[in-house]
């Protein structure tokens, strides 16, 4: 069959009504968590390993990626979308009946594991359906769910919080996620090529235990470990092998699950660079701004996730702005310039904040950072997708979303050892004798402390100077790694975004529709 498939505005639409639902389970989950993070690390003593919460949740979606993409390429997207939702719900059921903090470190990786799906499976199936040239234009229907989450996550985790369990903020995923998969089985219906393919598991394995190996060093070193001891150099090394196994196996493989020839496109190639930095910078930093509102500015759940909004607002505006330039004259290269450009400069303002800052400098200051990610975040995914043949378009998705979740994953692991060695530095410097008592006498240790519980506290003036002084280290610390992220985006290339979703070579294919699902009509262009 030569006739080449397209889909209407119309039916892209209804495909989206179900990616948008997926998408939204997981926006969902990440603005309702971290505003509650303060208060879950408080009552499961776990203030010291604040960030294993996210970093457990971000590295298992990161290195499942791959093998989404890999899946998904092999089985059809849909179904590996719908399983990606069924483990989010399992993982976030499980999160709620956490009893230690180990626990919900453990239920937050399943929990992550379907969240990568979602997360591939999503973009992938949008480059299966919009043309690079007129994504942009849709970008805006992907923004909106992160604006609902941006206003409605805050709130309902701030509320939930202080008025209820903060095992609910998990367990109302599961209402959503019913919903999602109701909708995905009823309107998501996808063509399929009909392509054989082999999954590298020994590739996966050795991604996955090389990753975790360095990262859980990074977690450790400098709190639980000296960084010379021999668990720590252990660590490295481990992870250095294992990586370095992982280079040699993608070699070899007949079907790599990062392919090394897409590291001859210098395009992915910065792309996925910029990502990484992007990753690494924003949300290894941004995760401490709950903290920062909530322990040093004393405000509620509820206020610090809704002061968060200039940052959502803004990001999501220039979001929509880029997407709809680069849609009506095809060029992209300087949005991510420009873009990393302004993010730095907001990472180093959030680096001036003190005690006593106050929430209008801070709106400010995320504003202008939101600028500069509205810039960047769904360009570079664009820009890798146009730059790959069709037949790459999974596992091309996959990768560069893998190299961006790893920059995450190491970025929550630096700064949150950076966060934890000046913490306890700080806290014995700064804290008088009977301020230190006070906390021994109600035999309460750092790692349960939680904003309430810190403002009836002898040395609560203190504690807040130590918070602030801790915080103000890690966007420093932010400033030279989001600076590199712009050198990066000076050597991304521009390419014309092609105007068709594949090459004519793959679009003149036949393509068969999953079983039991109808088949695109061919119809003209998406008006």
């Amino acid at each position: 069959m030569n006739e080449q498939f397209h889909f209407t505005h119309r039916q892209i639409l209804i495909v989206y009504s179900g990616l948008m639902l997926g998408m939204l389970l997981a926006a969902l989950d990440q603005t309702v968590v971290s505003v509650a993070m303060p208060t879950i690390v408080g009552k499961l003593h776990g203030l010291n390993h604040y960030t294993w919460v996210t970093i457990s949740y971000v590295l298992a979606s990161t290195v499942s990626l791959p093998l989404w993409g890999k899946l998904g390429d092999m089985y059809g997207r849909k179904h590996f979308f719908q399983l990606s939702i069924l483990l989010f719900l399992i993982g976030s059921a499980l999160c709620g009946l956490s009893q230690t903090y180990i626990e919900l470190v453990g239920f937050r990786a399943l929990q992550g594991i379907g969240s990568g799906g979602l997360m591939v499976g999503s973009m992938a199936i949008i480059g299966d359906i919009v043309p690079p040239r007129e994504r942009g234009r849709y970008q805006g229907y992907i923004g909106s769910v992160f604006a609902v989450s941006t206003i409605a996550g805050p709130l309902v985790g701030g509320l939930i919080v202080d008025n209820f369990s903060w095992r609910w903020i998990f367990y109302v995923n599961l209402p959503v996620g019913v919903i999602a998969l109701l909708v995905v089985g009823a309107v998501l219906h996808l063509p399929k090529r009909p392509i054989s393919h082999q999954i590298d598991l020994i590739g996966f394995f050795l991604l996955g235990l090389g990753a975790s190996a360095l990262t859980i060093a990074l977690m450790l070193g400098g709190t639980n470990y000296a960084w010379g001891s021999n668990m720590i150099v252990g660590l490295f090394a481990a992870g250095a092998v294992l990586c370095g196994l992982f280079v040699l196996q993608e070699r070899r493989a007949p079907e790599p699950m990062i392919p090394l020839y897409l590291f001859r496109n210098g395009i992915f190639n910065a792309s996925s660079g910029a990502g990484f930095i992007v990753g690494l910078a924003m949300f290894g930093s941004m995760i401490y701004l709950p903290m920062y509102m909530q322990f040093v500015h004393g405000v509620g759940a509820v206020s610090s996730g809704l002061r968060l909004l200039p940052f959502m607002v803004t990001m999501l505006t220039m979001s929509i702005f880029s997407g709809r330039t680069i849609s009506k004259r095809g060029s992209y290269r300087i949005f991510p310039i420009v873009g990393m450009a302004i993010t730095t400069v907001g990472i180093y303002l959030l680096s001036t904040l003190g005690a006593g800052s106050s929430y209008l400098m801070l709106a400010l200051f995320i504003a202008i950072l939101g600028l500069g990610m509205g810039m960047v975040m769904q360009v570079l995914v664009l820009v890798v997708q146009n730059a790959v043949e069709y037949k790459d378009l999974g596992v091309a998705t996959s990768s560069s979303t893998f190299f961006r979740s790893m920059g995450s994953v190491l970025g929550l692991s630096i700064f949150g050892a950076i966060f934890a060695h000046r913490f306890n530095y700080l806290m014995p410097r700064t804290l008088t004798k009977p301020e230190l008592a006070d906390l021994a006498n109600r035999h309460l240790s750092v790692q349960q402390l939680t904003p309430k519980v810190m403002k009836t506290l002898l040395g609560y003036h203190h504690l807040v100077q130590v918070f602030a002084d801790s915080i103000h280290t890690v966007f420093v610390w932010g400033v030279p790694f989001s600076l590199a992220g712009f050198v990066i985006t000076l050597f991304l290339r521009e390419v014309p975004l092609r105007e068709r979703k594949q090459p004519a070579a793959v679009e003149d294919q036949e393509m068969k529709p999953e079983a039991g699902e109808v088949e695109p009509e061919p119809v003209g262009e998406a008006r």
